[in-house]
């Protein structure tokens, strides 16, 4: 075990190779589940949790960990399964960031970690509802291995402000908004429906696509058409975690292909961290945004419309 928290300590960057390393754990049986390591900040045996009271039932308690106060909560449970079975100290908690909030996740244990491609993580399978709490699905040792949508998990247990202060859009951006169109691309459900709804409060129509390879076939049809991507839409907006295709890849595909390599692109994450920044720089992103603030992405749009105009 301890080796599997070192390795999380210690990890080096993949980003920008289409590459990234899955932490493997379980919860209730033997389903092996997944979580990318660099929204992981460290593993350990769950400490001692003092209850909430009228706290979200997924919410298990509160710990000390290192000084700060952070929510516990039963991945089973907050994925629609039966609650994590045994005491909580014989569980493990994985901490995670996401969208500048911290918070643990109770599992039964810690397996591993891998070293993936994008390309072989695959969205869920069709047929699979809309309810489900997947982003991807992938393989391991023939063995399947389900990554779990933590975006959908903390939207319904602590849900962010969707709506965009009062001063960030004014009269004038809003009419000249009305006649562009920004591509949003995120493989996260939630994640798509808070931009998308971010971006109609600025006026402008919202393409919303699953993924990188997805996005990238979808411009390069349009290029084939005879169309060019800067005109027909004001930026693109994309996340860099994705299956089949990350950000990164995908903006690095967008600036060499000289027919839509004007498009403005503006990559966005939930992790927080230095060397997003240089990689955005490497690939020619035009702009990083540390998801998701409402007013940070309007402003951004909001810009771009003034800029371009």
């Amino acid at each position: 075990m301890a080796g599997v928290m070192d390795s999380v300590n210690q990890r080096t960057q993949l980003v920008g190779q289409n590459r990234l390393e899955l932490l493997l754990f379980r919860l209730n049986g033997e389903q092996l589940y997944g979580i990318n390591v660099f929204k992981v900040r460290e593993v350990l045996q769950c400490p001692a949790l003092t209850l909430l009271p009228k706290a979200h039932p997924v919410v298990r308690g509160v710990a000390n960990i290192r000084g700060a106060t952070i929510p516990i909560l039963d991945l089973s449970m907050a994925t629609g399964m039966r609650p994590l079975q045994e005491e909580t100290r014989n569980s493990f908690v994985i901490i995670t960031e996401y969208n500048t909030k911290t918070q643990g996740f109770l599992v039964h244990s810690v397996e591993r970690i891998v070293n993936m491609n994008w390309e072989e993580i695959h969205p869920p399978p069709k047929g699979t509802g809309r309810d489900h709490y997947l982003t991807a699905v992938t393989r391991v040792d023939n063995r399947m291995v389900e990554i779990i949508d933590v975006e959908k998990v903390l939207a319904e247990v602590s849900p962010s402000s969707e709506s965009v202060s009062a001063g960030v859009i004014d009269a004038e951006t809003q009419d000249k908004a009305v006649l562009m169109r920004v591509l949003a691309v995120d493989d996260s459900s939630v994640a798509r429906k808070q931009v998308s709804r971010c971006l109609q409060t600025v006026g402008v129509e919202v393409v919303a696509l699953n993924d990188g390879r997805q996005a990238l076939n979808y411009l390069r049809q349009l290029v084939d058409e005879g169309k060019k991507p800067e005109e027909e839409f004001l930026m693109m907006i994309s996340d860099i975690e994705m299956p089949e295709m990350d950000g990164y890849t995908l903006t690095a595909e967008i600036r060499s292909d000289p027919r839509m390599q004007k498009l403005h692109i503006c990559l966005h994450t939930s992790l927080s961290g230095v060397f997003n920044q240089a990689m955005v720089k490497k690939v020619g992103a035009d702009d990083f945004l540390a998801k998701f603030k409402p007013d940070d992405l309007a402003q951004r749009v909001v810009d771009r419309i003034k800029a371009a105009h």
